[in-house]
């Protein structure tokens, strides 16, 4: 294998990249769905569904260290990372459709199925994303090249969100009746979950492991472990991972119920008429407002606004979402740097965040046009996390002349996960605090809590991680200069 800059071709990029539509595809599901899932569907209180949630993360602090450790360690004629993507792709489906299932068990056996298969799922997700992750590091060490793998990456990655926020909700009605129906959520997670296999086989058999380990690298834990508690971009980037994913967990949670409670009905059933979304009972519908329908987003009326309305928000911010990540991404980075670009547009996501909280319940236009603007500023960032955990890994081995880069993204992912454990866990707490009762017309504290968790606690949180940002060392100039100073290194090897 070589070890200098190359070039990838966009056909190896887009089979890489639908590793992570897979990934999103289970992913967007836990972060939108899961505490919704629990309260909603399961029937478990928010709060203990919360700490469902938050007791996983204990587990992750041993699983993915160890997964980082494996990977470094594992050798095959495929590479070090690429064979995991093989070996997890089906247990990861099979996990996903037992953490959305619904047994018949009493209230302390639900609680324990779904500690139980929420946890085996974020261990198996370790397993599958860590090495995927890692296998976008070694790739190539061409920083552009880097970036626009992150950037394929995160375009099929918008695309598999899209369908996942947009569609989830309309094909559990299809396939159950309602939004609540566990055969709906059964089938529409089963779906997800035959395509998620596929997408990752695709993915092992079109990437491919260039850059390899100082030829003589020692093996060593504790040195691992030393080196990246050591590294400070590392930690800049653990504490922005770990709070940008508690923000996106509680945001995304809270957002299905800020639709399904606050969001005024009628007004919604309106808003939705302007986009041909409404039909009358009995009356004939023409050829695309039955494609539509198939999918069940058409409403007849105001009780069933919901999924579609919750649907088309979020799909309107995926669209909007594609196009920043496809046309300001890499454009921005090239000139501004990753750092500079990742802490603008997130301190703006988090300022259209936190104006949920003052527009009213029935001014939809404005509730859907701060989504769209919080969107296109967020849409930047989304490649930039994954190309940025790249270069502090080629940064640790620029200083340390060794190189670990699954144990490097192994921390990332479990910041990551703790992230989305503690951003369900703060959702379900807050809103149980306030008064929450799920299937119910909820009260007026009720409603002040969901509407927090929808705005002002997550532009707080997001506003964390651009603090930790201001402490990434990794300028633009100084990228440049260790990609040549390691390039010249493995020539010499």
């Amino acid at each position: 294998m070589k070890s200098t800059l190359q070039k990838i071709s966009l056909k190896e990029k887009i089979g890489y990249s639908l590793g992570d539509g897979s990934a999103n595809l289970i992913f967007q599901m836990m972060m939108m769905f899961q505490m919704m899932f629990y309260t909603d569907v399961f029937g478990i209180k928010a709060s203990i569904a919360g700490m469902i949630l938050l007791f996983a993360r204990i587990f992750d602090a041993f699983v993915d260290p160890l997964v980082g450790i494996l990977s470094d360690r594992t050798n095959t004629k495929w590479g070090k990372y690429r064979p995991w993507l093989l070996w997890t792709a089906i247990p990861f489906a099979v996990f996903f459709i037992l953490a959305f299932s619904t047994p018949d068990l009493s209230e302390r056996g639900k609680i324990i199925y779904a500690g139980i298969t929420y946890t085996l799922l974020m261990s198996i997700y370790s397993f599958n994303n860590t090495p995927y992750s890692s296998l976008g590091g070694v790739m190539t060490s061409d920083i552009k090249e880097r970036t626009s793998i992150s950037s394929v990456r995160f375009v099929t990655a918008t695309i598999a969100t899209f369908v996942v926020q947009g569609l989830t909700l309309p094909l559990v009605t299809k396939f159950g009746g309602n939004a609540s129906s566990s055969k709906g959520w059964f089938w529409t997670v089963t779906l997800f979950a035959i395509v998620g296999i596929v997408l990752m086989i695709i993915t092992f058999f079109s990437a491919k492991e260039r850059i390899i380990p100082p030829a003589n690298q020692k093996t060593s834990i504790k040195q691992d472990f030393k080196d990246i508690i050591s590294c400070v971009p590392w930690k800049s980037m653990f504490v922005l991972t770990l709070f940008l994913f508690t923000t996106l967990a509680l945001w995304g949670s809270s957002m299905s119920y800020y639709f399904k409670y606050v969001v005024d009905k009628e007004a919604l059933f309106s808003f939705l008429g302007h986009f041909g979304l409404v039909a009358e009972k009995g009356v004939q519908l023409g050829a695309w407002d039955k494609f539509l329908d198939a999918f069940g987003l058409i409403v007849y009326n105001a009780n069933e606004v919901f999924a579609t309305g919750f649907s088309l928000f979020n799909m309107i911010g995926q669209i909007v979402t594609l196009a920043g990540v496809i046309l300001l991404s890499g454009f921005l980075s090239n000139i501004f740097g990753k750092r500079n670009v990742f802490l603008v547009c997130l301190a703006l996501t988090a300022l259209f965040t936190g104006l949920f909280f003052v527009v009213p319940a029935n001014n939809i236009g404005g509730i859907f046009t701060l989504n769209i603007l919080k969107s296109l500023a967020y849409a930047p960032t989304i490649p930039l996390l994954w190309a940025m955990m790249g270069d502090v890994a080629d940064h640790s081995e620029w200083i340390n002349h060794r190189r670990a880069t699954g144990f490097v993204f192994a921390g990332i992912v479990f910041a990551l996960k703790a992230g989305l454990g503690i951003g369900g866990a703060i959702c379900g707490g807050i809103i149980e605090s306030f008064g929450y009762v799920e299937n119910a017309i909820q009260t007026v504290s009720a409603i002040k809590g969901i509407t927090l968790t929808s705005s002002l606690i997550p532009a707080t949180t997001f506003t964390v991680g651009v603090i930790a940002l201001f402490f990434y060392p990794i300028s633009k100039k100084k990228n440049e200069d260790i990609q040549k100073e390691l390039t010249k290194r493995r020539r010499e090897k």
